[in-house]
């Protein structure tokens, strides 16, 4: 019997300019037929905000499926899996904001305590809606994406300040939404992967072992493994390498280290593991990847998830 293929995720990556937590995709970039010969999920690095000024599909947002008209809008969690599929034969118009949520709130708020209560909330879950019915919300949006389409003078600082409003308004729809329900069941499992997530972020130059994770995480190793790839489409392990992999990127391309210095430094004990990840997941070798520093972004921009036996 051949072996069940498994579903295939990606994580589609972006690197936010430098001094800014909001990176803007605009004009003719989200013109499209969305979803065309696509059949799988993917994720960000970042929240992402759409704003669908015309068109009709539907769309994947974790478990969830639902219809897309114009003037809907999305805000999506960082690590939330979701697609967008237009209807055969149409073209839809959609731009996009990405927000390090994280790094903007941290210098917009001093109280630890607050800071972590909002963030929580904006990643608690997906949103769907429509301007009519949400006027600030959208209105918002919109503005930001007109400061970032205008680029006039002061523009970041005041996109900036636009932005923290938003944020707001969404941590309260998200607590209005039901915040206690969301503390239970699906909203454990999320706090469960955003643990996870956090820790690999934080750690993952380190040698790794899924045991440990999972007690961290406070769950059986078993249960870690089931819950995490049946929510992400991938294992802890695809995911942990996914992330070292980013980190050489980086390292890569702003420094001239040597390749299996910055292999120990991502956490692959061997270089062969390392070379072998690499080329799984950009499609070329580390010194290939270092010779090509402009296709950085674009390159980055899809990665595809593979399996490693073993762990």
């Amino acid at each position: 019997m051949a072996k069940k293929r498994k579903p295939k995720m990606e994580l589609r990556y972006y690197k936010m300019p430098e001094g800014s937590p909001i990176l803007a995709l605009l004009g003719q970039k989200g013109v499209q037929n969305y979803g065309n010969d696509i059949d799988y999920l993917h994720f960000h690095n970042y929240l992402e905000i759409g704003f669908c000024y015309e068109g009709q599909g539907f769309m994947i947002l974790g478990e969830d499926k639902v219809q897309f008209h114009d003037r809907e809008f999305t805000v999506i969690p960082s690590n939330y899996p979701h697609t967008t599929n237009s209807d055969i034969g149409t073209i839809s118009r959609w731009e996009y904001l990405y927000i390090d949520v994280e790094g903007f709130m941290d210098k917009f708020i001093n109280n630890s305590v607050k800071k972590e209560k909002i963030v929580q909330r904006i990643n608690s879950r997906s949103l769907f809606l429509n301007e009519k019915e949400n006027r600030s919300m959208a209105g918002k949006i919109l503005k930001i994406l007109d400061i970032m389409r205008d680029g006039e003078e002061f523009y970041l600082e005041e996109a900036k300040g636009v932005l923290a409003s938003l944020l707001v308004e969404i941590a309260r729809i998200n607590r209005d939404s039901g915040e206690e329900r969301y503390s239970e069941g699906r909203g454990k499992v999320m706090d469960m992967i955003s643990r996870f997530q956090d820790y690999i972020s934080d750690h993952y130059m380190e040698d790794l072992r899924i045991d440990e994770l999972a007690e961290y995480c406070h769950i059986s190793e078993t249960h870690l493994r089931r819950i995490f790839t049946t929510y992400m489409k991938m294992s802890p392990l695809e995911y942990i390498n996914t992330i070292r992999i980013q980190a050489a990127c980086d390292y890569l391309k702003k420094t001239d280290q040597p390749i299996a210095d910055i292999a120990h430094k991502c956490g692959f004990i061997t270089n062969s593991t390392f070379n072998r990840n690499f080329r799984q997941v950009t499609g070329m070798t580390p010194l290939e990847w270092r010779k090509r520093p402009e296709n950085y972004e674009q390159q980055l921009l899809k990665f595809d998830i593979h399996s490693e036996e073993g762990w």
